[in-house]
């Protein structure tokens, strides 16, 4: 074999040794990056990127309580998952100031009425798809006391019962969406309850 034919070969080994070797070192990088990033995560550890929110609290027991704040509410731990999302929700909003019709167009609104509030918090338990108003809710759901959630209304305004606290935009202190301990009269009211809560 001519010379420069076996300088070619053995260029070509040499190509291809240094190209198996870069492959190799690659593979064994990704390989502990991989190990390293498992490890991180089965010990707890924060591996950067997108973190998750923590669940809210919950409360021992079948009822709600007011959080220390005064303004939100913690959902009860026995609570069907529907009636803490919608708790967890209408936390979000007990900040927002009364509106006339805040939270009809749309369940994001920069303050809420009555039945504004109860459809925000209903629209995070995943037990309503659009916004209502008063005069909506008298026949939505089911007729009478649920046991978990209780919709009172009337043609002038609503208020619900979640997991035994009123939410509600009237009553002591501020108005807007509030929960508040005391107990209201559901005289000249409509009881409705979402099925199977």
């Amino acid at each position: 074999m001519p010379f420069h034919s076996q300088s070619l070969t053995s260029k070509r080994h040499t190509a291809i040794a240094l190209g198996f070797g870069v492959c190799l070192a690659i593979l064994s990088i990704l390989y502990l990056t991989a190990g390293s990033a498992r490890a991180a995560t089965a010990t707890g550890a924060n591996t950067g990127g997108a973190e998750f929110a923590p669940t809210p609290a919950t409360t021992p027991g079948l009822r709600a309580t007011i959080a220390e704040d005064g303004r939100t509410a913690i959902a009860p731990v026995d609570a069907p998952l529907e009636v803490q999302k919608a708790i967890w929700a209408a936390n979000e909003i007990t900040h927002k100031p009364y509106i006339y019709g805040g939270g009809h167009k749309s369940f994001k609104s920069r303050g809420y009425d009555c039945s504004g509030t109860i459809s925000y918090a209903l629209h995070g338990g995943d037990l309503l798809d659009a916004p209502l108003n008063s005069s909506g809710f008298m026949t939505w759901g089911v007729r009478g006391k649920g046991n978990w959630i209780t919709v009172y209304t009337n043609p002038g305004h609503a208020y619900t019962i979640i997991a035994g606290l009123r939410l509600d935009t009237s009553g002591k202190g501020e108005k807007g969406p509030r929960w508040r301990s005391e107990s209201r009269s559901a005289r000249g009211f409509r009881a409705r309850h979402p099925e199977g809560l």
